[in-house]
């Protein structure tokens, strides 16, 4: 059974740091493309930045460039979205995601942690 559970979200002030951590079971993890998604109340949910399975390529969204870093640990099936100098507007549903690396799309979804930044 695939899952992905999702872990690190909380309540901070705007300014502040989380790091969030993803760790995925019942998959061949290093096939996997892996991203994080988010989506605020009354949102659609939007890409926050993904990376690539074999040689880590990132891609991120723009408002998060510079302050957001994304990274993967293979050996541990881990990925993780470390978030500096957060904003009220980063406040969201953080989600978690995964697709083949032959896949178009990401059709693994973890649960979701929230993340609040407070002003």
């Amino acid at each position: 059974q695939v899952q992905l559970v999702e872990s690190g979200g909380g309540l901070v002030q705007g300014g502040g740091s989380l790091r969030l951590s993803c760790v995925a079971s019942g998959l061949t993890f290093s096939r996997y493309v892996m991203a994080w998604f988010r989506q605020a109340p009354g949102k659609d949910r939007e890409l926050v930045a993904s990376i690539s399975s074999r040689v880590g390529t990132t891609i991120y969204t723009d408002s998060v460039k510079g302050r957001f870093t994304i990274s993967r640990d293979n050996a541990k099936n881990t990925v993780y979205l470390q978030m500096n100098s957060l904003k009220p507007e980063d406040t969201a549903v953080y989600y978690c995601a995964a697709r083949d690396r032959a896949s178009a799309s990401y059709d693994l979804w973890g649960a979701g942690t929230q993340v609040t930044v407070s002003s």
